[in-house]
């Protein structure tokens, strides 16, 4: 019997989307240079997999099984995700122009984020109940902005500090971005040596 509360701590620290499982770098890399950016990404993806991952829910076990057509289902959920993207993009750019600037491309790539399709996929693999799959779609959402809000910070700190030229960009991104993975699976007891 799983509890809510072990679903959220899966979402959040055990199997967090980006330190763990590896899904959604493409926005971790690419939103994570300032903490103003990331955090409208954080808010636009957990809001995203909090409406997104019960509505798959509902469309497989009350359309796709029932139907027989559970093999539409990663078709099925790409449409309900950019469904909710698009709307997510279009409440951005009325209430916040500058933060749909400050996005840019990668707003439009969260409907293509593997984070939003991998919880959807998730939630029928490991036959979560309509109740945990909300729990895990918010505790999913807050994993990953809390990972994406802490590499914000240590990239803002970062561009204050001298690292040799080649190390600049992406490559030190990518080298704390190891350090992170490694630290949080070691804590969290993912990753034994």
């Amino acid at each position: 019997m799983t509890t809510l509360f072990s679903v959220f701590m899966q979402g959040v620290f055990l199997n967090n989307f980006i330190l763990v499982m590896f899904l959604g770098l493409c926005s971790f890399f690419g939103v994570s240079k300032e903490t103003k950016s990331a955090l409208g990404m954080s808010a636009t993806v957990t809001f995203v997999l909090a409406v997104t991952t019960p509505m798959t829910w509902l469309i497989y076990y009350y359309i796709l099984e029932p139907l027989k057509v559970e093999y539409l289902w990663i078709v099925a959920f790409i449409l309900v995700i950019a469904t909710y993207v698009q709307s997510a993009e279009f409440i951005i750019r009325k209430k916040s122009p500058s933060l749909y600037r400050a996005l840019g491309i990668y707003l439009p790539l969260v409907a293509s984020n593997c984070a939003i399709l991998g919880a959807a996929l998730l939630i029928v693999s490991w036959r979560y109940t309509f109740v945990e799959s909300i729990v895990f779609g918010v505790s999913a959402g807050l994993g990953y902005s809390m990972v994406l809000l802490i590499m914000s910070g240590i990239r803002e700190r970062l561009e204050l500090s001298e690292i040799p030229r080649d190390f600049q960009g992406a490559p030190i991104a990518f080298i704390v971005a190891g350090i992170l993975s490694m630290a949080f699976m070691h804590y969290f007891g993912v990753f034994v040596i």
